[in-house]
């Protein structure tokens, strides 16, 4: 029979910069029409957020203050790059020391990053292998660009990592800095966009021993139709973000089919639920009739870090794994494609 892979602990870490109230006063400034200023103060306030990090340097206040990196001329993607090929290793190796406080980070056999704010050769994951002094035959695979469900792709592939070699141990990796993107953008649906994004990063380890979350029944579906929903278009400023207010709807209703989840949602009693926005974890709850507080770790991470892409929902799980565990639950990310992508999960046997 294949071995089940399981998720031991989860660490996280975030910047020591909180941005978004200085984010809100810089894009309501952008808008020349005061009724679309009021409806984005309206928009968030309604936004479930409370903070969002940021690793760019705290020289002035915020990265928009006079010295900051958005002031003056806007940066290239090079100069974006250039800091994200320092900046991620750095966080990354920060979620794994938290990681290392709750189990012991050793024989790593397999290294699995995912990221989508930035690209450097070598990549994140080989220098951040070397920083922890992993072995030099440390197999690495970096799951790259594929924006907020990219966690569940590299938690799914830890699972078939360990269900073809049992003996491994694999270190998952999600490190995304969001806040190396903000544009020029003087109409309003970008700006909620960008109203939504922090920085972050996650690590668990997963082996085949049984301890923590079990993970079980892996699932992806592309929603037909849906291309230009969720798209992050590459630019000489930097990679620009199009989330289309269509998404929660094209969420309730894909939702809306059986045959989406592999379970009954009635039958789940935990919840991880990527942390998009307030919309759409709306919309996801009033699509399955969920209890009124089965999202709440969704939106406590929401509130507390706003969206880091792939990091989101780690941050999630790594909240369940700290209370009794789960006989059904449910991971669930959506991102570009539109796409939803998942697996099962449940406490260890």
């Amino acid at each position: 029979m294949p071995v089940t892979a399981h998720i031991h602990a989860i660490g996280t870490a975030i910047p020591d910069q909180d941005i978004h109230q200085a984010f809100i006063g810089w894009a309501r400034a952008q808008l020349a029409d005061p009724r679309e200023a009021k409806l984005f103060d309206r928009m968030a306030q309604r936004s479930g957020i409370a903070r969002r990090w940021s690793i760019l340097p705290d020289t002035t206040g915020s990265p928009i203050d006079a010295g900051g990196f958005y002031a003056g001329d806007w940066p290239t993607t090079a100069q974006r790059m250039a800091i994200y090929a320092d900046a991620a290793p750095a966080l990354a190796q920060r979620a794994v020391a938290a990681l290392a406080t709750q189990v012991p980070i050793e024989r790593i056999t397999h290294l699995v990053l995912a990221s989508c704010t930035g690209f450097t050769a070598p990549g994140v994951e080989q220098v951040l292998a070397q920083r922890l002094g992993l072995s030099a035959s440390v197999e690495r695979l970096l799951v790259g660009y594929m924006g907020c469900y990219a966690a569940v792709a590299a938690l799914r592939s830890a699972r078939h990592i360990i269900r073809s070699e049992p003996d491994a141990r694999v270190l998952v990796v999600c490190v995304e800095l969001s806040t190396l993107h903000l544009q020029a953008e003087t109409a309003i649906e970008p700006l909620l966009a960008m109203l939504q994004f922090g920085d972050g990063a996650a690590a668990a380890l997963v082996t085949a021993e049984a301890k923590g979350l079990a993970i079980d029944k892996p699932f992806s579906k592309t929603l037909a139709g849906s291309a230009d929903l969720i798209r992050w278009d590459l630019g000489d400023h930097g990679f620009a973000m199009h989330l289309s207010g269509e998404v929660p709807g094209a969420i309730a209703t894909a939702l809306a089919d059986p045959a989406m989840l592999p379970v009954d949602p009635a039958k789940v009693d935990a919840w991880a639920v990527h942390a998009g926005g307030r919309s759409i974890l709306d919309a996801v709850a009033h699509a399955l009739a969920l209890p009124p507080h089965a999202l709440d770790h969704s939106r406590a991470v929401l509130e507390s870090c706003g969206n880091m892409s792939s990091a989101t929902l780690m941050f999630v799980l790594a909240r369940l794994l700290a209370e009794p565990p789960p006989h059904h639950g449910l991971a669930l990310a959506f991102g570009p494609g539109l796409a939803a992508e998942g697996f099962c999960f449940s406490g260890a046997d």
